[in-house]
């Protein structure tokens, strides 16, 4: 092959991977037009991808979690194992919500479907997503065993060649407070792998391709080579960190030490609190997807995640820490601790390079699962009504952290990446209704750039009829942290609108004529306040986002409460 052939040969590799991406991004975008469930059509908390013959993923949709995508890299070889691809045929279906052998919970449902081409089985096609309810004590903390929490689906066939398995769908129907929504998602998850094979199917006789081996090596041989040259750049040594969450019986402690050698990095999380009682507990692979992602944000950004580019980040998580669940443990809520692994990565890589670490944000979501009718008020009694029943999910985030150049995102989703669900689209199913949404000011710590702020939420029943939350919140007894000199995020809040505090976790019943308030914490500061632009300073308190005399006191800039900017005064207050 001449050196011309040869570079055209890279060209035509690295159009197929461009292509590839695409296919599975119009996966992805299949299941959210298709979706019954809010949690997936509004929020887009799900996964896509496409996998060798051995389980390893090529490539993933742009649309998703990091939980779902790094989890479920490592399901389909779960799949694998029980169903052999030479067993497989056109038009199977397969699918598990356990969460050792998924994405960590019961509410989440992995598919996985084989792909074909001319007769012959060449790939795997899966895909997760967050279904609403999957019966049991519904998503919260609450559970003591994996088994409370809800229906338990091993990878059994939902599909045989097209035909639905009946009795797999009579158990589903029968198991759910939301049947129509949980099966129609089934069918939904199952039709978005089928769009992926039909487009991977156009692709390949486009490229008169016989298999995806050559294409899968280019692509992890690529990957894996420009992740290890982006490691390399790192100092090497060793870093640690620790961080701290409300927990449930008592606060947990997530420690970490970081070894950046030459051609990997591991994490040692030894000294990480023990497992709870309550389903936050995490499992070892929802641990490794969240900690593979914060480091990968920080060292390699550039390189597309797929099997290969994750492949040199390694974990040790000792057997009997909170990281680690073991079956039967509860799970439900693996978020809550999960989600603020990214954080814990980049206190380690900010000793290491600090110019491309953010400060601390809010992290975990705050996403109330939210239940009324008769299972929560039993009957009606005289005067007093009963709404229906209703079991909803609304996704909903605090600030994130400064990063070195820019402001914090307000009210934005991090690590997760899910979008805020919009109020009406919630509205529109349940009997609630959400009386305030508005961003929070001086939620975001001060810095030379700010955190992100947070937002206040005020939700309450039509007819102000009593409901409940499973509270699954965080970041109220220990805020984000400030990095370089810059100040903490505002920690978060859970209150009725009389005053009465409320748990950050558990079941609780909102009374009749009372209103739910959640104050999402904002995302800390990153150096100095008085290092800020005035301008800028003056900007935030004209948008309402920092008041007057925090400009003052804390930024040490005077504007007057309309944000005008006094240049004479700023100069005083700052010399």
């Amino acid at each position: 092959m001449s050196k011309e052939t040869g570079a055209l040969a890279q060209i035509h590799r690295q159009i197929m991977w461009n292509r590839l991406i695409a296919v599975v991004e119009e996966q992805a975008q299949t299941m959210i037009r298709t979706a019954f469930s809010t949690t997936v059509r509004e929020a887009g908390d799900l996964s896509a991808g496409i996998f060798d013959l051995h389980g390893r993923m090529m490539a993933q949709a742009v649309t998703g979690t990091p939980g779902h995508v790094n989890s479920m890299a490592e399901s389909v070889g779960h799949f694998l194992r029980k169903f052999p691809a030479e067993t497989m045929r056109e038009g199977d279906h397969y699918i598990t919500n356990d969460p050792w052998l998924g994405t960590g919970h019961l509410h989440d449902l992995t598919v996985t479907t084989p792909a074909f081409h001319r007769g012959r089985v060449i790939g795997l096609f899966a895909n997760t997503a967050h279904v609403i309810d999957i019966g049991g004590l519904g998503m919260g903390p609450e559970g003591r065993s994996v088994f409370e929490e809800g229906m338990y689906i091993p990878i059994i066939k939902c599909f045989d060649q097209g035909v639905a398995n009946e009795t797999f769908f009579d158990f589903i129907r029968a198991g759910s407070r939301l049947p129509v929504e949980l099966e129609g998602d089934i069918y939904s998850l199952c039709a978005c792998n089928d769009a992926g094979v039909r487009r991977l199917q156009e692709m390949m006789d486009e490229f008169d391709m016989d298999g995806l081996d050559a294409l899968a090596g280019f692509i992890f041989e690529s990957s894996r080579a420009a992740t290890i040259a982006e490691i390399a750049r790192l100092p090497k040594g060793l870093f640690r960190n620790e961080i701290s969450s409300d927990g449930y019986e008592e606060p947990v402690t997530l420690h970490a030490a970081m070894t950046i050698l030459s051609d990997g990095i591991e994490v040692d999380f030894a000294g990480t609190s023990g497992l709870s009682s309550r389903g936050i507990n995490v499992p070892p692979a929802y641990c490794r997807a969240y900690s593979c992602f914060g480091i990968k944000c920080v060292v390699a950004p550039e390189v597309p995640n797929n099997w290969a580019s994750l492949a040199p980040f390694r974990m040790l998580i000792p057997e009997g820490c909170i990281l680690n669940a073991p079956r039967p443990y509860p799970v439900s809520v693996r978020h809550v601790i999960g989600h603020l692994l990214p954080d814990l990565m980049m206190g380690c890589l900010h000793q290491a390079v600090p110019s491309r670490v953010t400060a601390e944000g809010a992290s975990a979501l705050w996403n109330p699962p939210l239940r009324g009718g008769g299972s929560v008020s039993g009957q009606a009694r005289g005067n007093r009504k009963v709404v229906a029943d209703f079991e909803i999910i609304t996704f909903n985030s605090g600030g994130t952290g400064a990063r070195p150049t820019s402001d914090g995102l307000d009210a934005t989703a991090f690590p997760s990446g899910v979008r805020t669900m919009p109020v009406e689209a919630t509205e529109n199913v349940a009997p609630v209704v959400f009386w305030t949404k508005q961003l929070k000011p001086d939620s975001g710590g001060a810095g030379r750039t700010r955190g992100g702020v947070g937002q206040v939420m005020e939700i309450g029943t039509k007819g102000e009829l009593e409901f409940a939350v499973n509270a699954t919140f965080d970041r109220v007894a220990n805020a984000p942290k400030g990095r370089e000199g810059g100040k903490d995020g505002a920690a978060g809040m859970v209150h009725l609108k009389s005053g009465a505090k409320l748990r950050t976790k558990g079941f609780q019943i909102i009374p009749d004529g009372e209103r739910l308030v959640l104050e999402l914490p904002g995302g800390a500061g990153m150096g100095d306040p008085t290092e800020r632009d005035p301008s800028l300073v003056a900007r935030d308190v004209r948008d309402g986002l920092v008041s007057a005399e925090v400009a003052r006191g804390v930024y040490k800039v005077s504007v007057d409460a309309d944000g005008g900017l006094d240049a004479a005064g700023t100069a005083t207050l700052r010399g």
